[in-house]
């Protein structure tokens, strides 16, 4: 058996095979590396596959979120409600802008805001609002929508975890996630279910106008060269990662789907397990799985990550400390106790082995040693 990897990038690179030496290397032959062809046509294949949506892609996922921000004229002091369990990205870059973040707790069973808890973390001070869709799972954004609108806010979905997901509305209708809110937010880290091989991000919007004054944004604050109409920063995606990103995006729905069959199999061996909660799949969202997260309810979630990690079997833990409490984030206005959703699965949750190509040997390898554990 291979050994087992939580993200298995050479088993991918075999399957592109001479594919992804061709895109690479039709790049090196015209050598325009930076603004090449392949990123507008890269942002205008995303655009139909996210559906008829404006793209404009960008450094890093970290960076797509600055300037969601940034295009939304927000001034310093006013606040942004981001879920307390999430990766630091989605909070620093209110940080930066000299923002305040507005914290809100997250659900125990699906890891989303809560929306119950919004008109707590509600203030006039509040322009904008960031659910992240976590883990492959859409945040409950029929809620998240109407508050936004009744409070006359802006919504930046945050879903770099969950590129290809669909939100599911009551009638059955779907639409992509990062195409709900008024501006959406993806990387393409390469551990992210669409992935390049280096840093990559990218905005979604409806709004032609917005689209237009995020790319100027991200290209310095012109539109034109040296006519520079509003300060902006630096954020480009490179041609070399553009062209991997678009052989890599036909095959993004039969990635996902061997991520939900792997999940399934995983569901098969623990969901008898009365120690381990399986992720929780909820009515208005698909998974994509770009984490398989248990909940370990005991309190040997540590003890068991140590015993799999002697067993050859790599785990991880996102996230071992919500950001409130991360020194950096630290208020007075939300000491220890004021998020117990979010600091109890940081005590619990256990994220396992997951990618496109698991073999049926590695996934009953990692379950029974799971189960073993348990007896």
């Amino acid at each position: 058996m291979r050994a087992v990897r939580m993200l298995d990038l050479e088993l991918e690179r075999r399957f592109l095979g001479p594919r992804l030496e061709t895109a690479i290397q039709e790049v090196l032959s015209h050598s325009q590396f930076i603004r090449g062809p392949e990123v507008s046509l890269f942002a205008e294949e995303l655009g139909k596959y996210l559906g008829s949506i404006h793209v404009i892609p960008c450094a890093n996922g970290t960076d797509a979120l600055q300037l969601a921000l940034m295009a939304l004229n927000l001034a310093p002091g006013d606040e942004v409600i981001v879920p307390a369990f999430t990766y630091v990205s989605t909070a620093e870059v209110v940080a930066l802008l000299r923002l305040q973040v507005r914290w809100i707790d997250v659900s125990l069973e699906h890891f989303n805001l809560l929306p119950e808890k919004l008109e707590e973390s509600w203030s006039p001070k509040v322009k904008a609002i960031v659910p992240v869709h976590l883990f492959g799972q859409a945040a409950p954004m029929q809620e998240v929508m109407e508050f936004a609108r009744e409070k006359g806010i802006s919504v930046i979905e945050d879903a770099a975890q969950a590129l290809g997901a669909e939100y599911i509305y009551p009638d059955g209708r779907r639409q992509k996630v990062g195409t709900i809110g008024d501006i959406g937010c993806t990387s393409f880290f390469p551990s992210k279910n669409l992935g390049c091989y280096g840093d990559g991000g990218a905005i979604f919007t409806h709004h032609k106008e917005l689209a237009h004054r995020i790319a100027r944004i991200a290209n310095h604050g012109q539109d034109s060269l040296y006519e520079f109409l509003e300060v902006g920063i630096n954020s480009r995606l490179d041609t070399l990662q553009a062209a991997i990103l678009r052989l890599k995006l036909p095959y993004l729905d039969d990635f996902n789907a061997r991520r939900r069959a792997a999940a399934e199999v995983y569901d098969a061996y623990l969901g008898d397990i009365e120690a381990i909660q399986v992720p929780v799949r909820v009515s208005w969202s698909s998974h994509i799985f770009h984490q398989y997260t248990v909940r370990v309810l005991d309190g040997r979630r540590d003890a068991l990550r140590a015993y799999l990690q002697e067993k050859g079997i790599p785990t991880m833990i996102y996230y071992p400390k919500p950001l409130p409490l991360q020194p950096a984030y630290q208020d007075s206005a939300y000491p220890v106790g004021s998020f117990p959703n979010a600091e109890r699965l940081a005590q619990e949750v256990l994220s396992l082995p997951m990618h496109p190509f698991l073999s049926e040997d590695q996934l009953a390898y990692i379950g029974e040693s799971m189960r073993a554990f348990f007896r």
